[in-house]
């Protein structure tokens, strides 16, 4: 089994690669890979400890093995084994990274397709160049409503768009999912604290994406999210297990809330 030390070995390793949140995310892909399904979990188990305790390579890190397991899940060949065997070691801050189930709010489909169809009154190729291109921020704005992932992709890699306007973006109600997870699969914005912040306090992300956000938040954000009842209450439950993994941190928290994880 790995220990704390290995895992601080593995952090270092990750930080100091360079080229970019995309090697990073696939070099934590096959550390995950390689290795029993059993380690594997202990390593993040203690990645996660070394970030709440306040070491820096460490949340770097994590931020990369979180990417890892929402994006390279098809180069893991063990997740589902990853998730069935964090209930069985007893590991309970790396089993709430597998959540599963619906959003707490969902977006109506009526609305939903009202949006897509007045949107595709266009032709996909322009929506995509447009999301490119467009200096209209409203104009952005509207394009990241859009269910299509292609245009998602297009309106955040755009150049105009600011940090501003994806917080916005990340927070508006009602939402569909995919614009959601698209911000949080983008290198440029997954890694901006006001953005992850924004979209895990959006009640309609789905608990699965959300899961691997809330590791990443800090002490003041996990209280804000153990004491908000509009929001899921497996992610709720998981800030107050990681906020008794910080420093000066008791139970008062974990008794605010449902005893529910939401993973079946």
């Amino acid at each position: 089994m790995p220990t704390q030390e290995d895992a601080r070995t593995v952090a270092r390793f990750i930080h100091a690669l360079s080229g970019g949140a995309e090697v990073r995310r696939k070099a934590a892909a096959r550390e995950l890979a390689w290795r029993d399904p059993l380690d594997s979990n202990e390593l993040v188990g203690h990645l996660i400890a070394l970030s709440r305790a306040g070491w820096g390579p460490a949340s770097c890190a994590l931020s990369d093995f979180m990417a890892a397991l929402e994006q390279e899940a098809e180069h893991i060949p063990h997740v589902e084994s990853l998730r069935r065997l964090a209930h069985v070691q007893s590991l309970d801050t790396v089993a709430d990274l597998f959540a599963q189930g619906p959003a707490k709010l969902e977006m109506d489909p009526d609305a939903a397709a009202r949006a897509d169809a007045n949107a595709f009154s266009q032709s996909l190729g322009h929506l995509k160049q447009q999301a490119r291109l467009t200096r209209d921020p409203d104009t952005l704005s509207r394009l990241a409503t859009v269910s299509n992932p292609t245009v998602l992709r297009n309106v955040l890699i755009n150049p105009r768009l600011t940090e501003e306007l994806v917080v916005r973006i990340a927070a508006r109600r009602p939402a569909r999912p995919e614009p959601l997870i698209e911000i949080w699969k983008s290198p440029r914005w997954s890694v901006r604290h006001a953005i992850r912040r924004a979209l895990v306090l959006n009640p309609y992300l789905p608990p699965e994406t959300g899961a691997k956000i809330v590791p990443l938040l800090n002490t003041a954000d996990l209280r804000e999210l153990v004491l908000n009842a509009a929001l899921h209450p497996a992610l709720r439950a998981q800030a107050s297990r990681l906020l008794a993994e910080g420093k000066g941190t008791g139970p008062a928290a974990a008794s605010r809330i449902p005893k529910h994880r939401g993973y079946d």
